[in-house]
């Protein structure tokens, strides 16, 4: 039956990448004169909301940091749009991720240089030019396709780069220009002399809108007239005036935000050939990341991570080996010596604990969680779901959350039976409903504060429907094929020890000791672990920045689980030793909360507390927190079955009466 539903499930794998268009995974070849579509996708924030003044020092002034995009053909930004306006075809995971594309009115023909070409002319009335000045300070870009190819701005090289060949592009191009000037107080300065209190300046950022846009095509010939797309280039200036020249260093636009504003969009088109080809064409843009400092990071973690398992191997051996030692001997003279330790507690420590249905369905989902981004992670290091691709990972993710539906629900339903139950039916109905169904309404109820400000972000009733149905035919099914199977196979109720009758009463122990201190305690070392890889992830995420180190990413979340097992079976082992047999939730809680605390910390920390907005902020803490819970699951599934299988070990390795 599991075979079966598998090869269903990769079948409408294969169905579904089929309905949905993945750009340029194949290569497409122009000839000349050719038309080369030129698509439009939504207006996205970046890092660049600060400014340079002209001393060099960075001000902010009062330009807000957004945390979601915007439709490129939104009203308010009066873009030329073409005359039949077409949505052009998206893979799931790309709509779900905010990706908006559409043609446009743009014609670019192969081979064929254009210069200040009239696009359209528009009015833009004051409210719509506070609207676009507002995002041009916080420093929102557009991002254009050709090809596949997203648009590139801003070269950028390093110490060592000699020629354009090493030349990197940054994605997207600016909305528009700032310009940072100092102002006085005439009052309290009447010699326009500089004061050097910052309470008595004024920082004034001048917007200026770009209307003028330099189109460079970089094309690598194959044949006599066949030619491919390697590199699309955008650099966008602000006039005035345009005339049919297009005098590109004039006075520059500044939107009006007292009256109406005549603004004329144009363009220019140039071909240059470059030797690159296509394979290599992704080569050439930034990501913005420094992978010198993964690799530190990495070896600093990795350090980390062998010291902190060394010590915790050393010590955990070396008590046990005494405590075998002590527990198995069989002296005469000692046979009526009180037990000591963790050994007092084998009638308690397979007691079924609080909630037990609760705790069995979160591992039962985390487990599911955690072989989703497993298998994830090692199918982008391999190249299956690469930057050229748009949107395959997140549908990829989708699909393997539905497919490994089973694998969780048995893992739930087996936790369940070693708690010894009684409820083994509710299991198999929360398992497949309880976590999908908060984080869809936590998805939902964010997705109406992005409906308030009119973002692209928004996800439509009708893919929220897909969602639904598609999680309803494969997830569900799996999941409680799942529970069946092992609700009649698994054989995880199987203990060394009896439980007694009588539970045990638990001592006193340290404050450092409790649930919550031990959690943020232990927490702190897989945290460091994924710390710099959360800012690339983060970066990505939320400014739109291709993401390609995923090696580094497994690795990372390689010495996270490593980490967390290790200080999960250490707070667990003292815990059994002083005692306090209830290290079910514990485990959990431990390998969970501390971590997840740290990761939403990390989250607040990298806007530097600089969002503005009430939308933005409920945005941002939103899914910040969500993720963060997401990863608790994650991280106390693995402590806890680490937990599990330790105590599992030592209470089969000693002789109880």
């Amino acid at each position: 039956m599991m075979t079966a539903d598998i090869l269903l499930l990769l079948s409408l794998f294969v169905s579904l990448n089929n309905a949905f268009w993945l750009p340029g995974v194949t290569p497409t070849t122009y000839h000349t004169g050719d038309a080369i579509p030129l698509l439009v996708n939504h207006l996205t924030p970046s890092q660049q909301f600060h400014h340079i003044n002209s001393e060099g020092d960075t001000v902010s002034g009062d330009a807000q940091h957004y945390m979601y995009s915007y439709d490129y053909y939104y009203p308010k930004f009066h873009f030329c749009q073409p005359q039949n306006i077409r949505k052009e075809p998206e893979s799931l995971g790309s709509f779900l991720f905010g990706d908006r594309i559409y043609n446009s009115p743009f014609e670019l023909n192969m081979l064929d240089n254009k210069e200040c070409v009239k696009l359209c002319s528009t009015s833009i009335p004051k409210e719509d030019s506070q609207f676009i000045n507002s995002l041009i300070k916080s420093g929102f870009k557009q991002n254009w396709i050709v090809d596949g190819l997203p648009a590139g701005n801003g070269v950028l090289r390093s110490d060592d780069d000699q020629d354009d060949e090493e030349q990197k592009y940054l994605v997207g191009f600016p909305l528009g220009f700032v310009d940072v000037i100092d102002g006085w107080d005439a009052q309290q300065n009447p010699n326009r002399e500089r004061d050097s209190k910052a309470s008595q300046n004024k920082i004034i950022e001048l917007p200026y809108f770009a209307n003028h846009f330099e189109i460079e095509i970089h094309y690598h010939k194959i044949e006599s007239n066949a030619h491919r797309v390697v590199g699309f280039v955008v650099t966008p200036y602000s006039i005035k005036d345009n005339s049919e020249t297009c005098i590109l260093d004039g006075e520059r636009l500044v939107l009006s935000e007292k009256g109406d504003t005549e603004v004329s969009f144009t363009y220019s088109v140039k071909y240059m050939h470059f030797a690159q080809t296509w394979a290599t064409r992704w080569d050439q843009y930034a990501y913005g990341f420094d992978s010198k400092i993964e690799w530190v990071s990495l070896l600093n973690c990795s350090g980390v991570v062998i010291a902190l398992s060394a010590v915790v191997v050393h010590m955990l051996m070396r008590a046990l080996k005494k405590d075998f030692a002590r527990y198995n001997e069989l002296n005469l003279d000692n046979q009526f010596q009180e037990d000591s330790g963790w050994k007092l507690c084998h009638g308690d420590v397979f007691r079924i604990p609080n909630r037990p249905l609760l705790l069995s369905v979160l591992i039962g989902s985390g487990t599911q969680l955690f072989l989703m981004v497993i298998c994830s992670v090692i199918l982008a290091t391999i190249g299956f779901a690469n930057s050229q691709s748009r949107g395959t990972l997140p549908t990829v993710m989708f699909i393997l959350y539905a497919l490994f539906g089973s694998i969780g629900s048995y893992t739930s339903m087996g936790v369940y039976k070693f708690f010894k139950g009684p409820y083994w039916k509710v299991n198999m109905i929360l398992t497949p409903i309880l976590v999908p169904g908060s984080v869809f309404l936590i998805i939902v109820g964010l997705n109406t504060f992005l409906a308030f400000v009119h973002s692209s972000g928004v996800i439509p009733l009708g893919t929220l429907i897909t969602v639904i149905v598609l999680w309803l035919i494969l997830s569900v099914p799996l999941s409680l094929a799942g529970s069946l199977i092992a609700h009649k196979k698994c054989s995880w109720d199987h203990h060394p020890t009896k439980t007694n009758q009588i539970f045990r009463q638990i001592p006193f122990e340290p404050w450092y000791m409790k649930t919550i201190p031990a959690a943020l305690l232990a927490g702190f070392f897989p945290f460091t672990s994924i710390a710099v890889e959360l800012y690339f992830i983060y970066t990505s995420l939320w400014y739109n920045q291709f993401f390609y180190m995923f090696g580094f990413v497994l690795f990372s979340f390689f010495l996270l689980v490593m980490t967390t097992a290790l200080v999960t079976v250490l707070i667990t082992y003292n815990s059994l030793c002083l005692e306090n047999w209830k290290w079910q939730w514990k485990s959990f809680i431990v390998g969970g909360l501390g971590c997840a605390t740290y990761v939403f910390i990390h989250a607040i920390l990298f806007t530097k507390f600089e969002l503005r907005g009430f939308v933005t902020i409920v945005l941002y803490v939103g899914y910040s927190a969500l993720i963060s819970i997401l990863c608790c699951i994650i991280t106390g599934t693995v402590g806890f079955f680490t937990s599990m299988l330790f105590v599992k070990r030592i209470y089969s390795s000693i002789k109880v009466d």
